[in-house]
């Protein structure tokens, strides 16, 4: 199965740990965010990995290059500029066949089980499954009763965007960072131009299925692109390892 890595972020909140190394090669106790990335997805199958580069993107090549992943195949889009996720995704399209594929954030760290979200993506015949928290946070995707998005909401400015014309108990979950996404989104996308997985999202989930899956509250995630989160999640992982 194949996956892409988001890992070509500045990683401006992690400064001045990303002072003179890209925010993927950041490290997590005696291992690297980019290295727990892909011994994460391809210890549940997904041994196929496009990882995008731009911010230090040359160390990142040349980690690769010194490390061993045994079974898992490495391609690097390098962006020469920075495109986002959705500008991003498109830019590796090609690397990505006729299967549903992950993509994951360098900098999220989890015990999420990615293969029981790839079941639940498949059984609802989504074209898009984003894993969504009940966590406080500053922006929510809008859910209905049956997981599928709605919509989208700013807490601090109260902004709103529905997809549809339901506006009414919808649920405000934060996404995790985490997505699965059949290859038939990816001509959506459109030309290769900076923009974010979101708005696209908003913009297509009137008419294409993008469902929710909600991680048990007894699972541990972390977004790591802050000095703080990351030394939570680094004495975590040192724990559980």
């Amino acid at each position: 199965m194949k996956a892409m890595i988001f890992a070509a972020g500045l990683g401006t909140r992690l400064y001045p740990i990303t002072k003179d190394k890209p925010k993927a090669l950041a490290p997590l106790g005696e291992i690297t965010l980019l290295e727990h990335a892909i011994e994460y997805v391809s210890g549940f199958g997904f041994n196929q990995i496009v990882i995008n580069t731009h911010h230090f993107s040359e160390k990142v090549a040349s980690f690769l290059t010194e490390k061993s992943f045994p079974g898992v195949n490495i391609e690097i889009s390098e962006e020469e500029i920075l495109l986002d996720t959705a500008g991003g995704l498109a830019k590796a399209s090609s690397f990505f066949g006729e299967e549903d594929f992950l993509i994951y954030n360098v900098d999220i760290v989890s015990d999420i089980n990615l293969a029981e979200m790839l079941k639940f993506h498949k059984e609802h015949q989504a074209e898009v499954t984003l894993a969504v928290q009940n966590r406080v946070t500053s922006r929510y995707l809008l859910f209905d009763d049956s997981m599928r998005m709605q919509g989208w909401l700013n807490k601090a400015t109260g902004e709103k965007i529905l997809c549809t014309e339901r506006k009414t108990n919808l649920r405000e979950l934060a996404f995790g960072g985490i997505h699965i996404m059949s290859p038939k989104v990816l001509p959506l996308l459109g030309t290769i131009h900076k923009w974010s997985l979101i708005p696209f999202y908003l913009q297509i989930a009137s008419n294409q299925t993008i469902m929710g899956y909600e991680v048990n509250n007894n699972n541990h995630w972390f977004d790591c692109g802050k000095p703080e989160t990351l030394k939570m999640a680094t004495a975590w992982f040192q724990r559980k390892s």
